[in-house]
């Protein structure tokens, strides 16, 4: 049977796809901040946490974020840790090649009759308008790759040591438990990166604030989609059948 043939390979490189792919989705439209709560059509939420305040304000980033958890969890279930960490890196890997393409963008000069296309959308300096939204600062690129990556090598830690004592029962426990873990870190990591000892030098306070929020934002819309992970796991079972899929768990746990 030709590689490309195994009904296994192709559904690894599927998840792999749109795992990298929603990745790199995420640090992009990251650089938005969005209002949840005008977002939902609901008055605005004044939080009060460790003497800070505000609205409910987050990156968009967050919007795709659950697609990456139910992928590190499908892939942590069926190819083990080899399988999580080979996405991750590459994911990782694929992230800083956007970037550096998006900074080499960035620094083309730009035809000067495009500069002003966009001001009957209200957009006077096209160039400066593509700099502020690809050209995100290094502090916050190396805080959200740093961060990525030691959420996702926990997350498969964390995983497969829930597995071992559950073992093929509460899939929702090993998925939403592992997510708490490496989610913990990975809402505080990127924040101090990027804001703690990056030139904005938030004081503790905020840090611990704006982390909490976004860590329980996280833990709440991971929640949430605990059915989407059970339907992939019907779809994956349908697609290898019981007897493939059954197999590929079992190789998973002796990764």
């Amino acid at each position: 049977m030709h590689l490309l043939e195994d009904r296994a390979t192709r559904l690894f490189v599927l998840l792999a796809a749109f795992f990298c792919a929603s990745a790199v989705l995420a640090e992009f439209i990251g650089v938005k901040i969005f209002a949840l709560e005008a977002t939902l059509g609901l008055a605005p939420l004044h939080w009060n946490l460790l003497g800070q305040s505000g609205s409910l304000d987050f990156t968009a980033g967050t919007v795709i974020w659950p697609i990456v958890f139910i992928m590190t969890d499908t892939v942590n279930e069926y190819f083990g840790k080899r399988g999580v960490r080979l996405i991750s890196w590459l994911a990782a890997a694929l992230v800083a090649y956007g970037f550096l393409f998006a900074w080499i963008a960035i620094h083309l000069a730009p035809a000067s009759w495009w500069v002003g296309a966009a001001q009957a959308q209200g957009v006077p300096d096209y160039q400066a308008a593509y700099a502020a939204i690809f050209g995100q600062g290094m502090w916050i690129i190396v805080g959200s790759l740093v961060a990525f990556l030691v959420g996702q090598l926990v997350d498969v830690h964390v995983f497969h040591h829930i597995r071992r004592r559950t073992g093929e029962r509460h899939a929702w426990l090993r998925a939403t438990g592992s997510t708490a873990v490496s989610q913990l870190l990975d809402s505080f990591v990127v924040l101090y990166i990027a804001f703690v000892i990056g030139p904005q030098h938030w004081p503790t306070s905020l840090f611990l604030a704006v982390g909490s929020l976004n860590y329980a934002y996280k833990m709440l819309a991971a929640i949430a989609l605990i059915p989407l992970l059970y339907l992939a796991r019907a779809g994956i079972h349908r697609y290898l059948g019981h007897d493939r899929a059954l197999q590929l768990r079992i190789d998973a746990t002796r990764d």
